[in-house]
């Protein structure tokens, strides 16, 4: 067992994340998502989707990207390719 490093439940079913060089411990995607989502930078919400990088910060979408001044920034919605 291990425990996890957000909420220390020592848990058969914990698991590893390995980003950047890092291992880290979970018990649960909620403690994993409450660790590593990185916080949009205008709304502050944590960023759970696919999100947006501009020059190295992160927004949940292209709204909130535009309201910092971003530039041609749009949301992927719909771009599916048909079978």
């Amino acid at each position: 067992m291990a425990r996890c490093e957000v909420c220390g439940n020592d848990y058969e079913m914990s698991f590893e994340v390995h980003a950047q060089g890092v291992v880290h411990v979970f018990d649960s995607f909620e403690c994993a998502i409450h660790r590593m989502a990185p916080i949009c930078e205008h709304c502050r919400v944590q960023i759970v989707g696919h999100g947006v990088a501009v020059d190295g910060r992160f927004y949940c979408c292209a709204h909130c990207a535009k309201a910092e001044g971003a530039d041609g920034i749009v949301d992927r919605v719909g771009t599916a390719e048909p079978a």
